[in-house]
């Protein structure tokens, strides 16, 4: 393990070792003067955060921009609070945490027997969501999690997870897909961040007026499963309990091959998932490169 990979080790580890032992207000306001702090430095991880809202928001002045991105790290700062304090959460507290508009999409294709796979972008907390799942709905799910360096991390978040009552499998070595489907097919409940092709596989949708790269698992998986596949959006508005909705399901092309379907699917989800940071684009936590136009320029001549 390299030097790097140790220090992002033990600062993830102090943080969840020591933020969740803070009163929420400490928290709060901790998460955001480390927020400001970043913004003003004016790193990679910021610079990309504005570049990608300048997508969202494209008639935005530069102030805008500006204003937005400080937003950005402020709601991203309150995911990592969030997350780091609700394993010391309690069940009243999860519960009260979320509040979902238009739950019966989930809790009827529940109740229908055909499994349900949950497809979310990097909006507000997921991981708040999912833990609401478990606790208020009592519904166990599962779910993918992408191989983090050190190994070690990849671990923590793992065991994170699993504590919140999530199922978690590693996003490489192949047999994800088929545990998936399986859990699906006894009509469990999947949930899957999706607006980030993370493999070779991905499928190509207009997003924003450009061209992205979204994994077609969620969609390949309802095709092969019978499964719903419902789009949900996160936000965070003033108050301390997050929002969100459970968006109608996304239908299974009558005609067209596998691969023209699940092309017609994944667009039908990138424009859901386009409504909802549109609205909320500040609550984008997006800031890694995700246009095609972007990773071409980033690769430079060859």
């Amino acid at each position: 393990m390299s030097v790097r990979e140790r220090l992002t080790d033990a600062l993830y580890g102090l943080g969840w070792s020591t933020v969740k032992k803070l009163p929420e207000p400490v928290a709060v306001r901790l998460g955001r003067t480390i927020a400001d702090t970043v913004w003003k430095r004016r790193g990679k991880g910021v610079l990309r955060l504005e570049s990608n809202y300048a997508r969202v928001v494209p008639d935005a002045t530069p102030e805008r921009l500006a204003e937005l991105s400080r937003a950005g790290m402020r709601s991203y700062l309150r995911y990592w609070m969030e997350s780091f304090r609700l394993p010391a959460w309690t069940a009243a507290r999860v519960k009260g945490g979320f509040d979902p508009k238009d739950l019966h999409h989930l809790t009827d294709g529940l109740a229908s027997g055909k499994g349900v796979v949950l497809a979310l972008p990097h909006l507000a907390n997921w991981d708040l969501a999912g833990a609401w799942v478990t606790t208020k709905l009592e519904t166990p799910f599962t779910t993918v999690a992408e191989r983090l360096k050190p190994e070690t991390l990849y671990d923590r978040f793992v065991a994170y997870r699993e504590g919140l009552g999530m199922e978690v499998l590693p996003h490489t070595g192949g047999s994800a897909f088929g545990t998936l489907a399986r859990r699906l097919r006894d009509g469990g409940l999947v949930c899957l961040v999706a607006d980030r092709d993370l493999s070779a596989s991905g499928v190509e949708v207009t997003f924003f007026g450009d061209t992205a790269r979204m994994p077609a698992g969620p969609a390949l998986l309802a095709q092969q499963t019978g499964a719903l596949l419902l789009p949900v959006t996160l936000w965070y508005d003033e108050s301390p309990v997050m929002r969100g909705r459970v968006h109608p399901p996304i239908e299974v092309p009558e005609t067209g091959t596998r691969a023209e379907k699940t092309s017609v699917m994944t667009q039908a989800l990138a424009d859901v998932f386009a409504q909802g940071i549109a609205e909320h684009p500040e609550d984008w936590h997006m800031l890694q490169r995700l246009w095609l136009s972007d990773l071409d320029s980033a690769k430079g001549p060859s």
